[in-house]
């Protein structure tokens, strides 16, 4: 899926990276900056800046190692809300190590939660950054049609899941309060997913898929407090931004 990823010297004002953000109109765009000690990477979607992304974060770090003469197998980037974060290339694959998110279990959940997913049940409701709807199987994910006005009211996104007999567990992400109906593959939503499902499953070590209509494979490994998500990019465009004094 399309993840514009930008760079600069040094870092431009907020309303000026979210104007970038508007204009590459995707649903998340990465802006990274170079340092002493590596990068300091930033996440804008077309409203506001984010917490985390885990596809801008793949983009940012997949033009680093093919452009930037990055002397090392691992990028190391600073942020400003989740610490640092590190990217190591082995061949095509990029390895993002996130940090681990638990959820706790929402026994009343908000009636337009699953009105608004069209659901009549769950077999589970948890919440941490974002809610956590668990449904029986990947029919049932790939069948919700979202009311993005209803979840509009939550305050927060939600990721649908399930296992599946092919992949360990599939899932969809919604984030319309972020201004992005559904966004295709999410890498910091399996920051949330990967240790519940890793403790349900009894595993450490999982496939992962994002049944979106672009849909993504993501590998998975579950390291205590970290995630390790694996993916890959190539390059579609390069360009340059012209900004006026």
């Amino acid at each position: 899926m399309p993840r514009p990823s930008a760079r600069s010297a040094e870092w431009l004002a907020d309303d000026v990276l979210l104007k970038m953000a508007q204009q590459h109109n995707q649903s998340e765009t990465a802006f990274f900056v170079r340092t002493d000690e590596g990068y300091e990477l930033r996440w804008f979607t077309t409203l506001a800046e984010i917490n985390l992304c885990g596809h801008a974060t793949l983009a940012a770090a997949h033009v680093i190692f093919e452009y930037l003469d990055h002397p090392s197998a691992t990028i190391l980037f600073s942020t400003r809300f989740v610490g640092e974060l590190r990217v190591t290339r082995n061949g095509d694959w990029l390895t993002l190590d996130f940090p681990a998110w638990s959820t706790s279990p929402v026994e009343n959940p908000p009636a337009d939660l699953l009105t608004g997913l069209g659901l009549e049940a769950a077999v589970e409701v948890r919440e941490g950054r974002d809610y956590l709807v668990v449904l029986a199987d990947r029919q049932q994910v790939e069948a919700v049609r979202p009311d993005m006005a209803r979840l509009r009211t939550l305050g927060k996104m939600i990721c649908v899941s399930a296992p599946d007999e092919e992949y360990d567990f599939v899932s969809r992400f919604f984030c319309p309060g972020e201004g992005v109906p559904e966004d295709p593959v999410t890498g910091s939503a399996h920051s949330m997913l990967i240790p519940w499902w890793g403790e349900k499953l009894g595993k450490t070590t999982m496939m992962a898929r994002q049944v979106s209509a672009r849909g993504g494979d993501l590998r998975c490994q579950w390291q205590g407090d970290r995630v390790l998500i694996s993916g890959q990019a190539t390059t579609y465009m390069r360009g340059t931004v012209y900004l006026r004094g």
